[in-house]
């Protein structure tokens, strides 16, 4: 009896494994589009696997849903927690960059999903109208499965989604850039920036761009959002925030669009996100905080 036991339980370990090991990059992807934090995405995934190996695949309808319900919920209170630790931030809080495949791109929807620019336009959104929008128009799951997610009857889930879908829909991205407008825009930036080209950056910014950039309080930053296309674009010729540094731009797919990672004097220094609407930059996002810097060494696999 104890060996058939025995062997029971490690086939119930293993169906679990199987299905979390399919699932997990659909589920960091949940927890990252919640949270803006691929570090407290990765601390979610694992409280998940806790739970779910505590579960019997057996009663278990299906194993998608189920899954996306437990990361959900647990990314809901590592959302509101970091919300307090974010009235503390130092300076503008920009989201955990990362480091995208190519192929991301080529899938619209999810690239946009985890643009820097959504995830900022997600942070305006409270906490449970986030988990619903994200649960519904990002991966497209039924009323009912998010309404068990978020402890809400589905009839209050559908008011939250038309709510915060209008909220979005009035701050997203203004018109569709094809993958090549894009990249032909950051190699623009990238050459005006390296020739610290006045004019040409003044052509590629829009009227009313708008940087931000978050050094957490450990390296320096602009302490305040800069807005105008004259701003920024003086800020980028003059050199930044060090004149004295070699700064190289490297071309790099960040949250799903063409990005650029930051060297100074040939060690990482930052990575740059852009906004781009009607082929101008609108958003510049620019990251150095050592501590949300951990992930662009790597590739890191985002699904729907």
């Amino acid at each position: 009896m104890g060996k058939r036991g025995e062997g029971t339980t490690a086939e119930r370990v293993d169906r679990a494994t199987e299905a979390f090991v399919t699932h997990r990059n659909l589920l960091f992807t949940v927890a990252y589009e919640m949270l803006g934090s691929a570090t407290d995405a990765e601390d979610v995934l694992q409280e998940t696997w806790l739970r779910w190996a505590g579960v019997d695949p057996g009663g278990v309808r299906e194993e998608r849903a189920y899954l996306v319900r437990i990361v959900t919920r647990l990314a809901l209170d590592r959302l509101r927690a970091l919300g307090r630790r974010k009235e503390s931030y130092v300076g503008p809080w920009l989201p955990e960059p990362l480091l995208t495949a190519p192929d991301v791109a080529e899938d619209v929807e999810l690239a946009e999903s985890v643009s820097m620019a959504m995830l900022l336009v997600l942070e305006t959104l409270t906490p449970t109208e986030r988990a619903v929008f994200v649960l519904r128009e990002v991966f497209d799951l039924d009323y009912e499965d998010i309404a068990e997610a978020v402890d809400k009857n589905p009839a209050a889930v559908r008011q939250i989604a038309r709510r915060a879908r209008a909220h979005v829909a009035a701050r997203r991205p203004r018109g569709t850039v094809s993958p090549a407008e894009t990249r032909a825009v950051i190699q623009a930036f990238q050459r005006a920036v390296e020739t610290g080209d006045l004019q040409r950056l003044l052509d590629i910014l829009a009227p009313d761009v708008v940087a931000l950039s978050d050094g957490g309080g450990v390296r320096r930053a602009i302490p305040r959002p800069i807005r105008g296309a004259e701003r920024v674009a003086r800020l980028l010729a003059t050199g930044w925030y060090r004149r004295d540094a070699a700064r190289s731009l490297e071309p790099v797919q960040v949250n799903g669009s063409p990005g650029l990672l930051v060297r100074l004097d040939g060690e990482l220094d930052g990575v740059l996100a852009l906004r781009i609407d009607h082929g101008r930059v609108t958003g510049l996002y620019h990251v150095r905080n050592p501590e949300k810097l951990s992930c662009v060494g790597r590739e890191t696999s985002v699904s729907r």
